[in-house]
């Protein structure tokens, strides 16, 4: 079997291993394996003592793989260690399972990453259930099926217990895969970010060269690890010994920082592999897209490494167990609470810079460069365990895996904030729109409804980033949107108060209580609602007191304090003394100040960020009001719609199967019966005897729709024909249809008038990297006019089906107007569910949907199939 076919696995020591199926050529391994078993292993894998037929069954075991017959093996150092198997029962959907690992690496989770991907193949090919016989006995298998995360039932009968997996995996399939993962990223990492030693590959002697800067930086971190160098002519750069080679390093470094240009830099990583190094950071650029780059991913796949870049500016921790610098800084960032993992060195150095200057610090800095191998999603799992970690910045410009990376994400948001730069939204390339779904389902909205659905803090720009980490640094979220503005220069309330109605904030309504006291304390001329106007002549003292008094109305989440120095004073300096204990959100505004944005207090504790612009202060306000709302939702997911899920995937897989490409009316209608979505009754005629039939057959009046090549709005272009009555008339509806489409028309679909109620759009548009997108908008023939549209990426939660219902910016009117909210969010979890459970759906298109007080029913329907890349998203596997 080719090793093009192994996947990287991390098991749960840190170790790097590969899975990959196995065939007849692994028939030698698989017996010895077998053979090499102890005595109670034998006893728990055969029932009793090694059978004389041994050889053939592993040779059956390594036979090619079908449709009835998989089997995966997990390699550690070439050598197999581990084996899962299953036979299909006949042509059911049952398969029986077994698996064995040798019993000197059974504690590193090799048994349940085979079962893992042993379960997606077999879910691939149909198998809806492992069935298992198991020896009472063998504590330890029973218990890897039971954590498996899918549902399970034990019969305990007996010496012999059977075993029955369900492999329609559940919500909480993934989660239980991420509990794994976060055990074993943080044993794999810990060589990159908590090394024992480092190796710089490529320190010059000539200042201002990056491996110079590089090692440099470690030791002026106080690195307290071995640190040795590699120089071909040095014995000594910076006070460090030098080898002339990996091979002649005094001992196998942890980890190894390169240095060295693209050819040299492939060697090196090579030689570090095969010398035993657990982990290297290549800070080489011009890798990747040549052959030098194709022998590192090589390397590192062969000796289970774990890589940083190439392309990029380095590692650093700033834990004070083992501080790590390993990058080409300027200068290392201040000890802090803040992870950041950027895909650009260039960001990475900017927002080190930033945070710097703000006197914010930093956990860990890991420049990913090119991804090789560490991605953001690795960072992720590091950060949930690493308590150091209060919030996350990113920077990424692409995604491996966005449907990992979201789960991952919205784990890690519900205890700390992720923010993330916009950035990469090009990098999925959208197709010519062919549906009114399509349409609406750029690169940017896919990429904006992930992180909107994972509770990540958006932001358009790296000033931006930091304008929002200052923010959440130095102040508690907001309990809501109600803000207040508090200046003594109106100018500066006015654009405040516009800013936060922009943001989609609202201005508190002031209680007369508060309007009262702030009447006490303030100049008479002073405006004592909101915003609240102190005039220009109010002392500091005065200005703190109505600061208390604004935050104490219960009607008030948040406070903007804009203020400007005058020959009364200055009131930004009574604002840091007035902060303390108040637990609502404030955030500083001083026009004209030299830094975007400054602590409000620098010759002290910060106290809060004070920003230049009133619009900045209220922007990143409601970003954090969006988190805080996330925040609040319920996280506990409902129970998905009841559907026929082995009906509706063996309907469409067949039909994707026949013909890739649109669904013929009839067929769509059909696939959304099974799916039971409503949609109106729906006929299909080929020619004008069969259209005359059906209006036979039911009662009119009908809507005759044209079914034509290139027919995509069918109201615009002339092919939907309303109000026509009789056999006689649908007969001349065909006619006119067949003169005004000619050879373009297959038919026509024969509809029985509906009331049409408020025409919405629900749709799927299904993203070969981030998965299947949900639209829900305004529909009918104007929708593309209006683009009142919201999307959410599935499978969707009743609280995405909810964001949906109430992301249009007609939301308010549209249910206002009497229609009938929970049958239209039925509708989309339905939908949504279809789109999960049938992947070749590329694109489904629902438009109109007509809704009104008694419910809603589709009343057209497009869908595109399109067979779809193998692969299961969740599965857990390293890049590369």
């Amino acid at each position: 079997m080719s090793v093009d076919l192994a996947v990287r696995v991390l098991l749960a020591d840190g170790q790097v291993g590969l899975v990959r199926p196995l065939g007849p050529a692994d028939a030698d391994a698989v017996l010895r394996l077998h053979t090499g078993l102890g005595e109670r292993d034998r006893y728990f894998r055969f029932f009793g003592p090694m059978p004389s037929t041994v050889d053939k069954l592993t040779a059956k075991i390594a036979e090619a793989p079908g449709v009835g017959h998989a089997a995966f093996g997990c390699f550690i150092g070439g050598v197999l260690v581990g084996v899962a198997h299953y036979e299909r029962a006949g042509s059911s959907a049952d398969a029986e399972v077994a698996l064995v690992v040798d019993g000197t690496q059974r504690t590193h989770g090799i048994a349940t990453l085979l079962l893992e991907h042993l379960a997606a193949a077999a879910r691939a090919h149909g198998i809806d259930r492992f069935v298992a016989e198991v020896m009472a006995e063998n504590a330890k298998v029973i218990r890897v099926f039971a954590e498996l995360g899918l549902r399970y039932r034990i019969d305990h009968r007996g010496p012999e217990w059977s075993v029955e997996i369900e492999l329609d995996g559940e919500d909480r399939y993934p989660d239980a895969f991420v509990r794994r993962d976060e055990i074993a990223e943080a044993a794999s990492l810990a060589h990159l970010l908590r090394p024992a030693s480092v190796a710089v590959i490529g320190a010059g002697r000539r200042p201002g060269s990056v491996g110079r800067a590089v090692l440099a930086n470690l030791l002026r971190s106080g690195y307290p690890g071995s640190v040795e160098a590699v120089h071909p002519v040095a014995s000594e750069i910076l006070g460090v010994r030098c080898a002339p080679s990996v091979a002649r390093l005094s001992r196998t470094p942890e980890l190894a920082v390169i240095c060295l240009p693209a050819e040299a830099a492939a060697n090196a990583v090579e030689d570090c592999g095969a010398r035993g190094v657990a982990a290297a950071v290549v800070i080489s650029s011009g890798l990747t897209g040549s052959e030098a780059g194709a022998r590192v991913r090589e390397s590192v796949r062969r000796h289970g490494m774990r890589l940083v870049g190439p392309n990029c500016l380095g590692v650093l921790s700033t834990d004070p167990s083992c501080p790590l610098d390993a990058t080409f800084l300027a200068r290392g960032p201040l000890p802090g609470h803040i992870g950041v993992a950027t895909q650009s060195g260039g960001v990475g150095i900017a927002l080190a810079e930033a945070l710097t200057g703000l006197g914010l610090g930093v956990s860990a800095l890991v420049s990913t460069g090119d991804k090789y191998d560490v991605s953001g999603n690795d960072l992720l799992l590091w950060w949930a365990s690493d308590r150091r970690t209060e919030i996350v910045a990113l920077y990424l410009e692409s995604f491996g895996n966005p449907r990992k990376f979201g789960r991952l994400a919205a784990r890690l948001a519900r205890t700390r904030p992720v923010l993330a730069v916009r950035a990469g939204s090009g990098g999925t390339a959208q197709r010519a729109a062919a549906s009114h779904t399509a349409a609406a389902a750029t690169p940017a909205v896919t990429r904006d409804a992930l992180y909107a659905q994972a509770g990540i803090i958006a932001v358009d720009t790296v000033a931006g980033l930091v304008d929002a980490l200052a923010a959440i640094s130095w102040q508690p979220l907001p309990a809501g949107r109600r803000v207040a503005v508090l200046s003594n220069a109106g100018g500066a309330g006015v654009l405040a108060a516009d800013a936060c109605e922009r943001e989609g904030l609202t201005m508190a309504e002031l209680s007369a209580e508060t309007a009262d006291q702030l009447r006490a304390v303030l100049p008479a001329q002073a405006a004592a609602q909101n915003p609240v106007d102190t005039t220009a002549a109010v002392p500091a003292a005065e200005f703190g007191q109505a600061l208390q008094i604004v935050l104490a109305d219960p009607g008030v989440d948040a406070v903007i304090a804009a203020t400007v120095p005058t020959a009364a004073g200055d009131p930004s300096v009574a604002l840091a003394g007035a902060l303390p204990g108040l637990g609502k959100t404030v955030l500083a505004v001083r026009p004209g100040q030299r830094e975007r944005v400054a602590p409000l207090n620098a010759a002290g504790p910060a106290g809060t960020a004070c920003y230049d612009d009133p619009a900045t202060a209220a922007s990143v306000l409601a970003r954090l009001a969006e988190y805080a709302e996330w925040l609040a939702r319920p996280h506990d997911e409902e129970a998905p719609p009841e559907m026929d899920c082995a009906a509706v995937r063996e309907f469409a897989a067949a039909r994707a199967e026949e013909h890739e490409g649109w669904l013929s009316p009839a067929a769509a209608a059909e696939l959304l019966r099974l799916a039971e979505i409503p949609c109106v009754e729906t006929y299909y005629a080929r020619n004008e005897t069969e259209a005359a039939r059906v209006a036979q057959d039911s009662s009119g009046p009908f809507a005759v729709k044209a079914d034509a090549a290139g027919l995509l709005h069918k109201s615009a272009g002339g092919g939907v024909l309303l109000g026509v009555e009789g056999p006689a008339g649908v007969r001349e509806a065909y006619r006119l249809l067949r003169g005004r489409f000619g050879p373009a028309l297959h038919g026509v679909t024969v509809q029985p008038m509906a009331d049409r109620g408020r025409e919405l759009l629900v749709g799927v548009r299904s993203d070969p990297v981030f998965g299947p997108l949900v639209v829900f908008g305004l529909g009918g023939v104007d929708t593309d006019l209006l683009a009142d549209r919201a999307a959410r990426l599935a499978p969707l939660t009743g609280a995405d089906a909810d964001l949906l219902l109430d992301g249009l910016r007609s939301a308010e009117a549209l249910w206002a107007s009497g229609i009938d909210r929970a049958a239209v969010r039925r509708l989309l979890l339905r939908v949504g569910r279809l789109a999960t459970v049938v992947p070749e759906i590329a694109e489904l298109d629902l438009n109109p949907v007509a809704a009104r007080p008694d419910g809603c029913r589709a009343l057209d329907v497009r869908i595109r199939l399109e067979r779809p890349a193998a692969g299961d998203p969740y599965l857990r596997k390293l890049s590369g």
